[in-house]
Order: structure tokens, then C-alpha cells, then sequence
């Protein structure tokens, strides 16, 4: 089940936040972001000014899209772990679950050990809260059991909001 197909709560989001936030602390980060293979943002901390979040998440999960194309060519079932290093900036890039991204972006003040060590224990937390969303999700589906609260939402009761 792909993360889109996923229902977000607000506790949700706040639960990935905290985790992003003390991950952004504990390695030195400036920005994470945790983003779905489709390249929608899902959560981020630290400050985005000077970012373009969007394209970010977008070029991230197309890089993590090719170098998946490049294990399969080379018989690996996927190559979980992405690094560039920039002059300034680099990104270490971490495949959560299979259906996440996780995105950190640090300088000179953290290193890559650093990076690795935090976003290993960052990843079981974040992989822990996407279980539970995903069995919430697939439980909430027709035929998985409890009853959606968007079933009950008509074509009618949305056309109504907009007139």
C-alpha cells in the first residue's frame, strides 16, 4: 500500500514531526523531511527558507525511483541508502518501510557518521508510525473490516460545499 493511499491524522503528522525534529537535533541537521515515493511531503523540521520543499521532495523520490532501477540492473532488491556531497551541503537520503523517504540535509557543523548513526535510530520510529497508519488504513478500506469516515461522503454532500 503506497503511502498516498494512506489516511493521515493530525496526531499522525504531529507523531513524524517529533520524530524529524529530534532527529534534526540529535545529527546537527539543518532540514528533514520525510516524504512519500511519490514525492509528497508527508513531514519536515527545521527551517525551509531558501528551499523549495516541493521540487526537493519531487527530485528526491525520482533519484530514489532511478537508483532503484539501477539495483534491480545489478540484482539487488534496492539500494536503501542515498549520499551527495555537496560543497557546502550534503543530503543523506533513506528509504523508511519501503514507502517512505527520509530526507536530511546538513553542512560542516554534523558529519555523515553522524547523519547515519541518528537517522538508523530515526528510521525504526518512523517505520513504527507508518505500520500503525498503514493497519489503521488497510482496516478503514471496504471489506477490511471498520467502516471509513469518508464512506459516508457523497458526490452530492462535496458539490454542496462549493455552491
Amino acid at each position: 500500500m503506497p503511502v498516498t493511499d494512506l489516511v493521515l491524522l493530525e496526531s499522525d503528522h504531529a507523531r513524524f514531526t517529533s520524530v524529524l525534529e529530534k532527529l534534526r537535533v540529535e545529527a546537527n541537521a539543518k532540514v528533514v523531511f520525510l516524504i512519500d515515493k511519490n514525492g509528497q511531503q508527508i513531514a519536515s523540521a527545521g527551517d525551509v527558507a531558501g528551499l523549495d520543499p516541493t521540487s526537493l521532495a519531487s527530485l528526491t523520490a525520482g533519484n530514489v525511483a532511478a537508483t532503484d532501477g539501477l539495483a534491480k540492473l545489478l540484482g539487488e532488491r534496492e539500494f536503501s541508502i542515498l549520499f551527495h556531497e555537496g560543497e557546502h551541503d550534503n543530503l543523506h537520503i533513506n528509504v523508511v518501510g519501503g514507502r517512505a523517504i527520509l530526507v536530511v540535509l546538513f553542512d560542516e557543523r554534523s558529519s555523515l557518521g553522524l547523519v547515519r548513526l541518528r537517522v538508523k535510530k530515526a528510521t525504526g520510529e518512523i517505520g513504527a508510525v507508518l505500520e500503525e497508519v498503514v493497519a489503521r488504513s488497510m482496516s478503514q478500506r471496504p471489506g477490511g473490516g471498520s467502516h471509513s469516515p469518508f464512506t459516508e461522503i457523497t458526490d452530492e454532500d462535496i458539490d454542496a460545499l462549493f455552491n
